[in-house]
């Protein structure tokens, strides 16, 4: 089955659990392959319940041996996409919000700061053109904070990150930032920043607003703050 259609597939263990007496061996098996031992446990219980109940006499008796198959059923396609998210090809296609949000549910999400290309490649579905544009970013000393961020910098199309959204993560630590920052537009001054390339308009507005209404937070924040384009001052990240 192509990657496109992946979480829409039912595994064969799912109908498996169907079988008298023995559907439990199906959840073992889902569990051994997940590495969740609390799936083995309900297999184990899905046996023993239906030996036991297949010891009773009478019309009750034959009730549970009926129902139990439904019951395990039931339970298998509760489970059924954590197994589907855990078995997932690295290159899975992410095409909706909702497969992201169960992705991040038993992946768990990734951190933009301090993920690997492979992360965000076979992560998030990034193609590797923008992968490779934002670790270049991150290893001359970019810090993100938001999604607009990856957009105004590295061209990710806004429509690509609003799907990923839900795996996506900005964790932050100031000390990993190096010299070479968009932080020193908090501190340059007029005269500095047009040595740096920046017009002398454009100059007195980031210094005039970063003096009225205190340090810029991010570029992001420079680029609403003052009206002014990311590209602008792009050289100077």
């Amino acid at each position: 089955m192509s990657n496109s259609n992946w979480f829409e597939k039912i595994p064969s263990w799912v109908w498996w659990s169907l079988t008298p007496y023995f559907g439990g061996f199906s959840f073992i098996y889902a569990g051994w392959k997940i590495k969740n031992n609390r799936w083995v446990l309900w297999g184990i219980v899905f046996i023993f319940g239906s030996i036991i109940t297949g010891g009773f006499i009478g019309s009750f008796s034959n009730f549970l041996i009926l129902i139990m198959p439904l019951i395990q059923l039931a339970t298998a396609f509760k489970f059924k996409q954590e197994f589907l998210v855990k078995t997932a090809p690295k290159n899975i296609l992410i095409s909706s919000l909702e497969i992201a949000e169960s992705i991040a549910k038993y992946r768990g999400k990734i951190d933009i700061n301090n993920c690997s290309q492979d992360d965000l490649v076979y992560g998030l579905g990034l193609p590797i053109v923008y992968a490779n544009d934002l670790q270049l970013l991150k290893e001359e000393g970019y810090m993100f904070t938001h999604l607009e961020e990856l957009v105004d910098l590295v061209g990710i199309p806004e429509q690509i990150l609003r799907r990923i959204e839900p795996l996506i993560i900005f964790t932050y630590d100031i000390n990993k930032e190096t010299d070479i920052s968009w932080r020193r537009l908090n501190s340059l001054s007029i005269q500095e920043l047009v040595s740096h390339g920046i017009d002398d308009v454009n100059a007195e507005k980031i210094v005039s607003e970063r003096n009225q209404k205190g340090a810029y937070k991010s570029l992001l924040d420079i680029k609403k703050r003052t009206g002014i384009p990311i590209n602008i001052y792009r050289h100077l990240v």
